[in-house]
C-alpha cells in the first residue's frame, strides 16, 4: 500500500505553532494550490489543501513561512472522522507534512521586496570567477569509441 502525496502552492495565512499537552509542536496551515488546467470558463481553478505538520517540522514551518509564501509539501494524505457540536458526523481530508521545502528562491520572488521581507543575499560564482580543477583536463583518458568494453 502507498500513501504518498506532494503538492505545491503558496500558503494562505501564516502558520501558528502550538503545543499538545504533552509539549508536541503542531502546527496547521492551507495551501492555495493551482490546477493544471483551465474550467470551461476559461479560468484557472485553485484547491485549498489543510496541511499539518507535527514536531521539528512544525517548528521549522512556523519559523520560516508566512503567508504568501510559496511551499512544497511531502506527506501521506489522512482522512478523519468527527461530530461538529449539533452532534453531525463530518469528515475531512488533510496532508500530514512528512517534509516541507521552500518553493520559491526567496520571499517576495525575484523581482523585489514587495511582501515586507528582508532582502534575501543573492548567491552566484565566487568572486575572482571560475578556475579550472587542479590537475586539468589532462588527467582523463580518452575512451575509443570502438572500443567494445565500456566502463559502464
Amino acid at each position: 500500500m502507498l500513501n504518498k502525496i506532494f503538492i505545491m502552492g503558496r500558503l494562505t495565512r501564516d502558520p501558528e505553532l502550538r503545543r499538545t499537552q504533552s509539549g508536541t509542536a503542531v502546527t496547521s496551515f492551507s495551501l492555495a494550490v493551482d490546477r493544471d488546467y483551465k474550467s470551461q470558463s476559461g479560468e484557472k481553478e485553485t484547491d485549498f489543501i489543510d496541511v499539518v505538520a507535527w514536531r521539528s517540522t512544525a517548528e521549522f514551518v512556523s519559523k520560516y513561512f508566512t503567508k504568501g509564501r510559496m511551499a512544497v509539501v511531502e506527506g501521506r494524505l489522512q482522512i478523519r472522522d468527527w461530530k461538529d457540536k449539533e452532534g453531525n458526523n463530518r469528515r475531512s481530508a488533510e496532508v500530514v507534512a512528512d517534509n516541507v521545502y521552500f518553493g520559491d528562491s526567496r520571499p517576495g520572488g525575484a523581482g523585489g521586496n514587495n511582501s515586507g521581507y528582508s532582502q534575501a543575499p543573492a548567491y552566484g560564482a565566487p568572486a575572482g570567477g571560475y578556475s579550472a580543477p587542479v590537475g586539468g583536463p589532462s588527467d582523463f583518458a580518452e575512451i575509443d569509441e570502438e572500443d567494445g568494453d565500456l566502463p559502464f
